[in-house]
């Protein structure tokens, strides 16, 4: 069986790739820089949003499985539009060829900003109402619309969004990536703006999670939320990035109050709740279906601040 992978390129598509591979699956890798260098092999270029149908036709020559990993984050120029292009009509466009040309399943992956905002705090599942607060968000939840609609249009049912928190790992940008650079400096860090919880997930325990769905022999559910096993504090992954980076902690016994405070004197309380709000992923779905989720977070983040100091 032929799985066709987007995004091959990138931080949990080269996991996705290798996972498969070593489950016999044959791949087509694609990717919106094809032209890149890349240890997955040979890509094929992604089309493009308003690329022609016969762009999309032409990468499903075979192909029974999808799994779309391409995706437009972290992009402050990309405005309203250019997310909801390439996040929404791009999957659709996709989707509907597939629910076409494709026999077997269609994962995408989605975000847990497809169901709420950064400063949102509680336990998020299947079941949390999606309400999406940034263009982010709002295109990723939009898209796993578009997607779920084409394959029911195509009386079809064999497609899901993989939603996920905050992805770590080798490469990772964004918000864990700024966090590893804090913890590589030397800037001593107020405790009490870090004790909010966050699920978080490694990109390859997200890749097992992609396979286990492509693999598993049940029905697909519209939506699976996965995440580790267990939420750690944000004191707890600065220090094992400091441990791994072999620094000390350094985190002041700073009371949240007045720091809390001071966020609203500066106008800054979204920035506040961002920073410390708990945010909980349940993988009883997905973990009820038979996959495994990770269990040593602490340990696999402080690796990957060795790996980054190893590599300077």
């Amino acid at each position: 069986m032929k799985v066709l992978v987007t995004g091959a390129t990138g931080l949990i598509g080269r996991q996705v790739v290798g996972r498969l591979r070593q489950a016999k699956f044959d791949i087509c890798v694609v990717s919106r820089q094809p032209e890149r260098p890349s240890a997955i092999g040979e890509a094929l270029p992604l089309p493009g949003a308003e690329a022609p149908d016969e762009a999309f036709l032409a990468l499903m020559h075979d192909v029974t499985h999808v799994v779309h990993c391409a995706a437009l984050n972290n992009d402050r120029d990309a405005g309203e539009a250019g997310y909801r292009a390439a996040n929404a009509t791009l999957t659709g466009r996709l989707a509907k060829v597939a629910a076409a040309c494709a026999s077997g399943r269609f994962i995408y992956l989605s975000s847990i900003r497809a169901v709420a905002g950064s400063g949102f705090s509680g336990t998020i599942n299947e079941a949390t109402p999606p309400a999406p607060q940034c263009a982010y968000g709002r295109s990723k939840r939009e898209g796993e619309i578009v997607m779920l609609n084409a394959y029911a249009s195509a009386g079809r049912s064999d497609a899901t969004a993989l939603r996920l928190p905050p992805v770590y790992g080798e490469g990772m940008k964004g918000n864990m990536g700024a966090l590893l650079r804090l913890a590589d400096s030397a800037l001593p860090l107020p405790a009490g703006a870090l004790a909010g919880l966050r699920s978080l997930i490694s990109c390859e325990t997200a890749a097992d999670a992609v396979l286990h769905l492509l693999s598993h022999p049940g029905p697909l559910r519209p939506a699976y939320v996965a995440a580790d096993a267990s939420p750690v504090a944000m004191s707890e992954i600065i220090t094992a990035f400091r441990q791994g980076f072999n620094r000390p902690p350094r985190l002041l016994p700073t009371p949240a109050l007045p720091l809390r405070l001071a966020a609203m004197l500066l106008g800054k309380q979204a920035s506040w709740r961002a920073l410390t709000a708990t945010q909980i992923c349940d993988p009883s779905l997905l973990a009820s279906e038979g996959w495994t989720p990770e269990t040593d977070t602490v340990d696999r983040l402080r690796d990957l601040a060795r790996h980054a100091a190893r590599a300077r």
